[in-house]
């Protein structure tokens, strides 16, 4: 089952038996995206659409309310740019951000060497300097991917790494640095003033700042991942986002709220432990398997 199958499966139980489309099914459809971590806003949208298209098409069976909400939800996922903006030729900073626990440190493994595998020369830098075994851990990833590693000693300045990074990147001519930070608990002021100061030395250090800012968020967190995508978009400028633990969750609808909320595309799935387990989301694939599911 695809990562939406679940909801069109709840869908799908809310639609059979009923003969005619009435409020009761809307208000049921709509609490079906709710539950399925879609978000209130969207799912109060989605279903809006749903209803205004059944009034106007004149939509006789719930059935065919079903295959325009599959319809309506390929349309939202066309919306922004789900591919990650990465060149030869150039240096192309990527930071990665996220709370702690979401899979951020195996993410970065993967996506090094996913790019890797692309002909990228990819370099990382550890500055997530806080947590204890989070330089260890990256380490492991990158000897995984034959990655090269930047890092200092646990308890550094952050963003000394990312300075002491980038003048190795460029002057190695590396096409992409993967940035880890800490993972920082999105109601800390202080530890977002610190995401932001990062930020600001790949402004000017590498002459036009990062070309990525993925935020790292775990599927099965549901609504809290909202929050976090605000929260961070706010203090970092976040481009897009990569969606860890699908394999494991019948609530892949936060993908919507994320995207039709803060504008913020996903642009990698993560479903699995393996080094190579990581897969460019495409929405085009998606809609298709939503219309056919």
């Amino acid at each position: 089952m695809g990562l939406f199958g679940a909801i069109f499966q709840k869908v799908a139980e809310v639609v059979s038996g009923k003969t005619q489309i009435d409020e009761e099914l809307f208000e049921e459809l709509e609490e079906t995206l709710i539950t399925a971590d879609v978000g209130v806003e969207t799912s109060v949208q989605l279903v809006d659409k749903v209803r205004e298209r059944t009034k106007k098409e004149k939509l006789s069976s719930a059935e065919e309310l079903q295959e325009v909400l599959k319809e309506e939800i390929a349309l939202l996922l066309s919306e922004g740019n789900h591919q990650l903006d990465v060149a030869k030729g150039r240096l192309n900073v990527i930071l990665v951000v996220g709370v702690n626990g979401v899979g951020k440190t195996t993410t970065i493994g993967k996506l090094g060497y996913s790019l890797k595998q692309q002909g990228y020369k990819v370099m990382v830098a550890a500055a997530d300097t806080f947590r204890a075994a989070a330089i260890e851990q990256l380490q492991t990833w990158c000897q995984r991917g034959g990655l090269e590693l930047i890092h200092h000693h646990e308890g550094a300045d952050p963003a000394a790494v990312v300075y002491d990074a980038l003048q190795a990147a460029q002057s190695r001519k590396v096409d992409v640095l993967l940035i880890d930070t800490a993972g920082r608990l999105q109601t800390k002021t202080n530890l977002m003033e610190e995401l932001k100061k990062i930020r600001r030395i790949i402004d000017r250090e590498s002459g036009d700042g990062p070309r990525e800012v993925l935020l790292v968020l775990d599927a099965t967190t549901g609504q809290n991942a909202l929050s976090q995508a605000r929260l961070f978009s706010e203090a970092t400028g976040v481009t897009g986002v990569i969606l860890t633990k699908t394999d494991g969750t019948a609530k892949g609808g936060v993908i919507l709220g994320i995207q039709n909320e803060y504008k913020l595309p996903v642009k990698y799935l993560g479903f699995g432990e393996t080094i190579d387990s990581l897969r460019e989301f495409i929405p085009e694939e998606f809609s298709a398997s939503l219309l056919t599911e």
